[in-house]
């Protein structure tokens, strides 16, 4: 049992290996054995996106390309994604949390928060019994396992959810956080990346238990607010809520402040009709989903994330005027990508997103200058009768030349598949 009466009591859960799981478990035949899940195989240059755990004994990797993880097993089965199949399996699961608690809040397609403290007298206040009562149902029932953290926040959960996989059950208590918690790399802390990880190695910050009593003076000069909230995640003082998922909108109800969607590419992106096919793209559901919600961006910004080192970078731009047009929102994008990325073999670009933020509605009055004209107004009108198309026939009935440039996007639903993101904490 937790410590407290009052603890709040959250799980995270995670579905170990997902789209390889997905695969196995709709095709019987593929069970025990190394099943990879990645691009095409044909272009060569296609990347690992999920292993099973019979390839990971073979030490196959996620984002290493197909033919270094056939040089490990030789037997491995290539599978190409199949979105539909994952969302679908995404939903079962979380009909299956939403029996338990009607706060589940997805984070990603694999994953998800339940909250229980309101509902956990319903099911026999036993947290851990719960526990694996989800567990097992969600192995039968789908055929898959997952990983499960419990404690009294998201960032403790999602903690214990990594903590032991695959098919695990982790609880971390105020009895055991210091020894579990504080103990583990500073790396296993949500949100703590490779370049984080750096600099809080250079002032010998090195477990959670060390950034939970880091300097202010230091996290000011080196991280600014972040570093305060993430000395808040390492304390165990994250009050975060959990947010209720909305089937219709495929989002959590939550106040808005920005829209983005990435892509981890199929392959390395060497050359810049490549980018500039999955810049557009991901400018589609961008643009698609300002126009939705009635809504307008003054800021566009991308993030990079390089194909060998498995760093990043973002840069942002603010436009003369805010916008909802889609070729703006690319052209924009573009031209941050085109004058800080180089595209060489040498550099490759692995994954990218595209974000709109500082968020005005349609209906405010917009300062308009004697060198504008109405080529946005006409650019919004001419997406919106897509938009129109594509509500009544699909996303892809209707697509920009320029993102067939890359033939391993073609059919992608850059929308309708892509846009199930982490809710940040920063967007509360």
């Amino acid at each position: 049992m937790l410590t407290h009466a009052d603890e709040r009591i959250v799980f995270h859960i995670d579905m170990n290996s997902f789209y390889a799981s997905v695969e196995q478990a709709e095709d019987p035949s593929l069970k025990g054995k190394p099943v990879a899940v990645a691009g095409k195989e044909e272009l060569r240059h296609g990347i690992i996106l999920t292993k099973s755990k019979e390839a990971k004994c073979y030490g196959v990797k996620t984002a290493e390309a197909i033919w270094e993880a056939r040089k490990k097993c030789p037997n491995l089965i290539v599978l190409p994604p199949n979105y539909k199949l994952y969302k679908k399996y995404s939903a079962m699961a979380r009909d299956i949390y939403n029996q338990y608690s009607d706060q589940v809040e997805p984070f990603g397609l694999d994953e998800c928060w339940v909250e229980l403290t309101g509902s956990i007298h319903l099911h026999g206040n036993i947290p851990m019994l719960v526990a694996k009562e989800i567990s097992e149902r969600i192995k039968a029932e789908l055929g898959v396992t997952v990983s499960i953290g419990m404690g009294w926040n998201k960032i403790i959960s999602k903690f214990g959810s990594d903590y032991k996989k695959p098919d695990a059950i982790t609880q971390i208590t105020r009895d055991n956080f210091a020894d579990v918690f504080w103990k583990a790399p500073v790396r296993d802390l949500l949100y703590v990346g490779a370049a984080t990880e750096r600099k809080l190695h250079a002032y010998n910050i090195r477990t959670i238990g060390d950034l939970a009593c880091a300097e202010d003076r230091y996290l000011q000069n080196k991280f600014g607010v972040i570093g305060f909230m993430l000395r808040t995640f390492a304390r165990g003082e994250d009050t975060t809520p959990v947010k209720s998922y909305d089937p219709d909108a495929q989002d959590v109800l939550r106040s808005i402040k920005s829209y983005g969607n990435g892509l981890t590419a199929p392959h390395d992106i060497t050359t810049e009709d490549d980018a500039k096919a999955l810049i557009y793209l991901l400018s589609e559901s961008v643009g698609q989903r300002l126009r939705e919600d009635f809504t307008r961006a003054r800021t566009i910004s991308i993030a990079v994330r390089d194909g060998n080192e498995l760093t990043s970078f973002t840069r942002q731009t603010k436009l003369r005027q805010a916008t909802a047009a889609t070729k703006t929102v690319a052209c924009a994008a573009w031209k941050l990508l085109k004058s800080n990325q180089r595209f060489d073999p040498d550099r490759p670009v692995r994954g990218l997103m595209v974000r709109a933020s500082d968020l005005v509605p349609v209906s405010a009055p917009e300062q308009l200058s004697i060198f504008d004209d109405d080529g946005d107004s006409a650019l919004e009108h001419l997406d919106m009768a897509i938009d129109s198309l594509r509500r009544r026939f699909g996303n892809t009935i209707v697509q920009r030349g320029i993102e067939l440039m890359d033939e391993s996007l073609l059919g992608v639903d850059i929308k309708g598949e892509n846009t199930v993101h982490p809710i940040g904490f920063l967007h509360v």
